[in-house]
C-alpha cells in the first residue's frame, strides 16, 4: 500500500478466502520515555513511521508524540468496507485498537452469520467482515509502523462459535462477561456463564485480550453515581472467573468508566472511585472509557467531559484509552468524530504527560476517606450475594443495576429469573464418555480413553482442529445476492474508480453535509426554518442533530444535516499548485545571514490594517517572528510614498494591503506600484507583494507584483517566499 494512494477494497477482497492472519494474540505498546524535538516525554511510546501531528505541531516542529496507552477508536457505520478507511485514518492518528462495534440484535443470533451483510447501529460481524478487516489492518500497520490491535465481541448465545471464529481470524481483543448477557441482553443466566467458560477458554489459548462489561451499570443505572459498589462487584466477578479459566491478569481488561459528568462534581466523584479500583484490582489492566449515558448530541460538551475522564486516567493509569465520540448521541458514525476523539486523547495525555511527578495526593481526608467507604461498601455488597446463596439468587432478587447507593436499595434493580431468559434449559449434562477432538475446550473431556494423556490436545486424534490447520476451516462468501458488499461497492463504485466526488459523513458517496446555523427566535421556530433553509439549499432528506439555546427568546443555534443531490467531476476542479513553505529553522538562519527589512501598509483609499498587522507582528506569527524588520506606514498610504520610503530606508521588501475593489482600484494600485518602481530605477532591486481578500496570486503577478496573497495568509507564508526570492535575486 503506497501512502499516497487510497486503499483498494477490491484489492482486500481479492483472493480472501486464502488469507491467513500474521499472528495471533494482543500486542501491548513499548513503553519508554522519549525525547522528541526539544522535549523529553516520560509517559510514552514510539513515534509512528507515518502519522497525521496535531496542528499546533506546526510550531514544534511536526512532532507526534505517542502516549503510553493503547488507544481505541469505535466503529459502527454499517458498512465494514467503508469502516476499513476509517481504520487507515485513525491509525495515522494514533489509533491501535480498532474496536468494531457489532450490529444491534446480533446477541440474540445463535449462530454464525455468513457474507456481509449491511447492519444497524453497527456492523454485522462475521468471517468475511472480520478476515477482510484484519488483512486490511495488516497493511495498514505496516504502514505507520506499529501493530494494530482488532477488536470485537465475543457475548450473546454464539459466544463461543464467536470466540473460535475469532481465534481463527486473528483478532486479537474482545469484550466478554456473562453478566452482560443476563442483565442487558436477557440470556439465560445458566446459559450465559456456561458459554462464557467456554468462550474464555478459548479466547485465553488465543491470547485475546478480555474487556469486561460491569461499565453497562453506570450507563444504565438511574443514578449512575450510586452504582460504585456494585462495579467493584461486577468487575471481581468477571475478573477471578476469567483467571481462574487460564485468562492471564496482564490480558484482562476492567472497562472502567467514571459514573458521574458534569455538571456534577465530576473529579470529585470519579477520581475517588478510580484510584479505589485500582488498588482493589492492581492485578489488572484498566481500560478507560467515558460514561456513555451523558452523551448528547452537543459535541463541545463531549469533548468537555471527555478531557476530564483524560485527567482521571492520568491521575490514575489507563493501559487502554477508550475514545468514546458524540456518535452515541447523534446515532450518527461520522469519520471526523472519531478523528476528533482520537486527537483529545492524543492532546490530553501528552500534554499531561509525568502529571503525577508534580502532584502528590493527600494522605487524609475527603479522598482517602471515600476510597475506603467504596470499598467497604463493595465487600459488604459481596458478602450479601454469598449469604444469599450466590450471584443467581442476587440477580432474581434484583440486587443488580439498583440506583441505590449499596446497601441502600431503591427497587429499581434488573431482575432475571434462574429458569428464564433467551436460552433457558439449554445445558445438557456431559455423558461421562463425552470427548471432543478440539484444542481449548473448557471442562471435563475424556481423551485418555484414546490413548492421550493430560498433557496432549484432544486435536491430536485429527492431526489438528482449525487453530492448528487453517484448510479446515469453511470459508462461506456471500450468502445474500441483494444484501453484500459486492451489491454495495457496485451502487458507489463511480466514486471509487472514476472522477467523480462526493461529501460524506459516513459512507463513500452519502452525499451528506451539515449546516451550522443560528436564527434570533425559540428553539421551536428555529429548527422549523432551519429545515426551510435545507430544502431551499436543495438538500434532500434534512434532519436535525443539535439544537442549542441560547435565550429562552433571542437565540438558537441549530446544526443540520442533509444530502446534497449532485456529483463533483474532478476533471473540472482547477488545482493551485501548493507553494512550498520553508522550515522555520531554514528561514530563521537565512535571515539571520542575510538583512532584510520590510516596507509595509494599507495602499491607496483604504484604511483597514488587522489583516496586515497580523502577518507583520510577531505577536500572530508574523514575518517579525523570523528576525525581519519592517516599517509600518499606515493606512491609506499613497502608492509612491512605498517606493520612497524604501528608498529612503534600503529596504528590500513592500508589503501592501489592498481590500476596496471598486473599479478594479486594487489592480490600479498594484500596477502603479509596480511602474513607480521601475520609474525610480528600483524595481530589480524590490521583492513587491500584495494582499487581501479580493488579491490572489496570479492576479498579482499579471499586475506587476512578485506574489500576491489572500484570505488565511500566515506570517510563515509571507516569510518564506521573501527568502526563496531573495535567494532567487542574488543567484541572478
Amino acid at each position: 500500500m503506497k501512502i499516497h494512494e487510497k486503499i483498494d477494497i477490491h484489492h482486500i477482497l481479492d483472493n480472501l478466502e486464502n488469507y491467513s492472519p500474521r499472528r495471533r494474540g494482543w500486542v501491548w505498546r513499548d513503553k519508554a520515555p522519549i525525547d522528541l524535538g526539544p522535549f523529553h516525554y516520560v509517559q510514552a511510546s514510539a513515534s509512528l513511521k507515518n502519522f497525521i501531528p496535531l496542528p499546533a505541531a506546526r510550531h514544534l516542529g511536526g512532532i507526534d508524540p505517542q502516549p503510553d496507552s493503547t488507544i481505541t477508536t469505535e466503529i459502527a457505520s454499517g458498512r465494514f468496507e467503508d469502516d476499513i478507511r476509517r481504520m487507515r485514518m485513525a491509525a495515522w492518528h494514533g489509533a491501535d485498537h480498532i474496536m468494531v462495534i457489532r450490529t444491534a440484535g446480533q446477541s440474540h443470533m445463535d449462530g454464525l452469520l455468513e457474507g456481509t451483510p449491511q447492519g444497524i447501529g453497527g456492523v454485522p460481524i462475521t468471517r468475511k467482515q472480520v478476515r477482510a478487516q484484519r488483512k486490511a489492518l495488516d497493511m495498514i500497520e505496516d504502514e505507520v509502523g506499529r501493530p494494530i490491535n482488532y477488536h470485537s465481541y465475543v457475548s450473546g448465545v454464539a459466544g463461543p462459535e464467536i470466540a473460535v471464529m475469532f481465534v481463527e481470524e486473528g483478532v486479537n481483543g474482545a469484550h466478554q462477561d456473562p453478566q452482560y448477557n443476563i442483565l442487558y441482553r436477557n440470556i439465560n443466566m445458566i446459559r450465559s456463564f456456561v458459554d462464557a467458560a467456554e468462550s474464555k477458554k478459548i479466547m485465553a489459548f488465543g491470547g485475546l485480550a478480555q474487556i469486561d462489561g460491569a461499565h453497562n451499570a453506570n450507563a444504565t443505572a438511574r443514578d449512575a453515581w450510586k452504582v460504585m459498589p456494585e462495579l467493584f462487584v461486577q468487575h471481581a466477578i468477571n475478573s477471578r472467573m476469567s483467571e481462574r479459566i487460564g485468562i492471564r491478569p496482564d490480558l484482562i481488561c476492567l472497562s472502567t468508566v467514571p459514573p458521574a459528568a458534569p455538571p456534577s462534581p465530576d473529579i470529585k466523584i470519579n477520581l475517588p472511585y478510580a484510584i479505589a479500583l485500582r488498588e482493589f484490582m492492581d492485578r489488572y489492566k484498566m481500560r478507560a472509557q467515558m460514561n456513555t449515558k451523558y452523551m448528547d448530541s452537543s459535541t463541545r460538551e463531549a469533548t468537555v467531559t471527555h478531557v476530564l475522564n483524560l485527567l482521571v486516567s492520568r491521575l490514575t493509569s489507563a493501559d487502554i484509552q477508550s475514545t468514546i465520540t458524540p456518535d452515541e448521541g447523534r446515532n450518527v458514525p461520522w469519520h471526523v468524530y472519531n478523528i476528533e476523539a482520537l486527537d483529545t486523547a492524543k492532546q490530553a495525555m501528552m500534554g499531561m504527560d509525568d502529571l503525577l511527578s508534580m502532584l502528590e495526593f493527600k494522605k487524609e481526608g475527603y479522598l482517602v476517606e471515600k476510597k475506603r467507604e467504596l470499598k467497604e461498601r463493595a465487600i459488604l455488597m459481596m458478602e450479601e450475594i454469598l449469604a444469599m446463596g450466590g450471584y443467581y439468587q442476587a440477580v432474581e432478587e434484583g440486587m443488580f443495576v439498583d440506583s441505590g447507593y449499596y446497601p441502600e436499595r431503591s427497587g429499581d434493580g434488573i431482575s432475571r429469573k434462574m429458569e428464564g431468559g433467551i436460552g433457558a434449559n439449554t445445558i445438557i449434562k456431559r455423558n461421562t464418555r463425552y470427548m471432543a477432538p478440539v484444542t481449548a475446550h473448557y471442562g471435563y473431556n475424556n481423551i485418555k480413553q484414546y490413548g492421550l494423556s493430560d498433557h496432549d490436545e484432544p486435536s491430536k486424534l485429527i492431526k489438528g482442529c482449525t487453530f492448528e490447520d487453517r484448510s479446515k476451516i469453511q470459508y462461506i462468501d456471500e450468502l445474500d445476492e441483494n444484501d453484500s458488499v459486492n451489491v454495495r461497492l457496485k451502487e458507489n463504485e463511480i466514486y471509487r474508480s472514476t472522477s467523480k466526488l462526493k461529501p460524506e459523513v459516513q459512507w463513500l458517496g452519502d452525499g451528506v453535509v451539515t449546516l451550522d446555523l443560528f436564527f434570533p427566535q425559540r428553539e421551536e421556530i428555529s429548527e422549523v426554518a432551519a429545515l426551510e433553509v435545507a430544502k431551499k439549499m436543495g438538500l434532500t432528506q434534512p434532519e436535525v442533530i443539535h439544537k442549542e439555546t441560547l435565550h429562552p427568546v433571542e437565540g438558537t443555534r441549530i446544526q443540520l444535516k442533509g444530502v446534497v443531490p449532485f456529483d463533483i467531476d474532478m476533471n473540472d476542479l482547477v488545482i493551485k499548485e501548493k507553494e512550498e513553505v520553508l522550515e522555520d529553522s531554514y528561514i530563521l538562519d537565512y535571515v539571520k545571514h542575510h538583512e532584510l527589512k520590510v516596507i509595509a501598509g494599507t495602499g491607496g483609499s483604504d484604511e483597514h490594517s488587522v489583516g496586515m498587522r497580523e502577518v507583520l507582528d510577531i505577536k500572530h506569527g508574523g514575518i517579525e517572528k523570523y528576525g525581519m524588520s519592517y516599517q509600518y506606514l499606515g493606512t491609506s498610504v499613497p502608492i509612491e510614498k512605498f517606493v520612497d520610503a524604501a528608498i529612503e530606508t534600503k529596504s528590500q521588501v513592500i508589503m501592501i494591503s489592498l481590500i476596496i475593489s471598486h473599479d478594479d482600484v486594487h489592480y490600479k494600485n498594484m500596477e502603479k506600484l509596480h511602474q513607480y518602481a521601475i520609474e525610480k530605477g528600483v524595481r530589480d532591486q524590490l521583492i513587491l507583494i500584495a494582499g487581501g481578500t479580493q488579491v490572489t496570486p496570479d492576479l498579482a503577478r499579471k499586475y506587476g507584483m512578485d506574489q500576491g496573497f489572500t484570505r488565511g495568509t500566515k506570517g510563515k507564508d509571507v516569510a518564506s517566499f521573501i527568502v526563496k526570492h531573495h535567494q532567487k535575486m542574488h543567484e541572478r
